[in-house]
């Protein structure tokens, strides 16, 4: 069974329970609980601090939607739009354990030829890194912070 863990992100507070061996965090974007995993565990820090700190309304978060990349079916893990309708950036979470290294973002980039966006971000709740993407010069540069959604609305 997994044991929460500090992250790298403000605390929040989580309803969780308990059945048997198997513990669960209520997903407030999904409104369910689900079996909590230490990937679970950094994508609903991730989503509260998108939603606290960086004020990203609940309504423009998709969370494990589904893609099909070279006929092979995938799941994106926080999809985020702006007040269009619009994809404007994507999330790859990944457990603490996990090092982010560069197969880490050729996943994540290898998933934007589907979708697109402007900004990508890898996070493993402990190491955050934000990358904007220029398509033109099929170049990207690391930002030091995520956009806040004030600015990230005229994406």
């Amino acid at each position: 069974m997994f044991e929460p863990t500090s992250l790298n992100l403000p605390h929040y507070p989580f309803r969780l329970k308990q059945t048997g061996e198997t513990m669960y965090i209520f997903d407030e974007v999904r409104k369910k609980f689900l079996v909590l995993t230490p990937e679970e565990w950094v994508r609903q820090h991730f989503v509260q601090f998108l939603i606290n700190e960086k004020k990203y309304p609940r309504s423009l978060i998709k969370l494990e939607g589904g893609l099909t990349l070279n006929t092979l079916k995938k799941r994106s893990d926080i999809l985020l739009f702006n007040n269009l309708g619009e994809k404007t950036i994507l999330i790859e979470c990944k457990a603490p354990s996990v090092k982010i290294s560069q197969s880490t973002f050729d996943q994540v980039a290898r998933y934007n030829f589907v979708h697109r966006v402007k900004f990508l971000v890898v996070t493993n709740g402990l190491q955050h890194y934000c990358a904007e993407i220029n398509f033109e010069n099929e170049s990207y540069q690391f930002l030091k912070n995520l956009p806040e959604y004030s600015s990230a609305d005229r994406i």
